[in-house]
């Protein structure tokens, strides 16, 4: 599995695919984060946003071969293998992303609550924005995993559905992606940084279960 999450990460890199949603990612920063602002509402921010942006990079990872090269690493390593390390390389990525983004926050960020009276300690609201951003991240996985190859294979649909699901789970009540980035927002108006457990357990079952599903239909379906 090394072998092949290398491998599929250097694809990413070299076909410079994930540039779109890199600059996208930093594009929402800069507009809906600004410096001076209260640290976990800016955390809860940038956790919403690392949601479509993992989902993402989840199409561009199992997109990116060439059908002559899927069917060629398939071959030798399995298709189920070779799907799973195009669903890691995209969260190894986005992992990447999301911890960058929170560190940028927390830079620019003030330490204090909604309203600035009530202040904030900056390492819990990083660990509480940390948390927040891997559910985020978990939940993106598995809208991209469910949404694209191998059970969604037209391009059309596909991105559709990847844009529409990733809104859906950032609104929809009792989504975990929700419920993770409504903690932040709600815990700044107190000034304690939460701990999403809860939404961590659920968005972990969550991309689990999609990326079994997409893993297993990957060994049965043609592209």
């Amino acid at each position: 599995m090394t072998a092949l999450l290398s491998y599929q990460i250097a694809l990413l890199l070299r076909s410079q695919h994930w540039l779109p949603p890199v600059l996208l990612y930093g594009i929402f920063l800069v507009v809906g984060v600004q410096a001076g602002q209260p640290v976990l509402d800016s955390l809860g921010y940038a956790s919403a946003v690392l949601l479509p942006v993992t989902a993402w990079l989840v199409r561009i990872c199992v997109t990116q071969e060439p059908a002559a090269s899927r069917a060629v690493v398939g071959a030798v390593t399995g298709p189920r293998r070779a799907h799973l390390s195009a669903l890691l390389a995209a969260v190894v990525c986005a992992g990447v992303i999301g911890v960058a983004g929170t560190g940028i926050v927390l830079l620019i960020s003030e330490p204090k609550n909604a309203d600035f009276t009530v202040g904030v300690d900056l390492g819990a609201a990083g660990a509480a924005g940390l948390l927040a951003a891997l559910v985020c991240l978990l939940v993106g996985a598995a809208v991209g995993a469910l949404c694209n190859r191998p059970l969604l294979r037209t391009r059309g649909w596909s991105v559709v559905a990847t844009a529409a699901v990733s809104l859906l789970a950032l609104v929809t009540s009792g989504s975990p992606a929700r419920n993770a980035v409504t903690g932040l927002v709600t815990g700044s108006l107190t000034g304690k940084a939460p701990t999403p457990a809860t939404a961590l357990l659920a968005a972990a079952a969550l991309a689990g279960a999609a990326a079994a599903v997409a893993i297993l239909l990957s060994a049965v379906r043609d592209d």
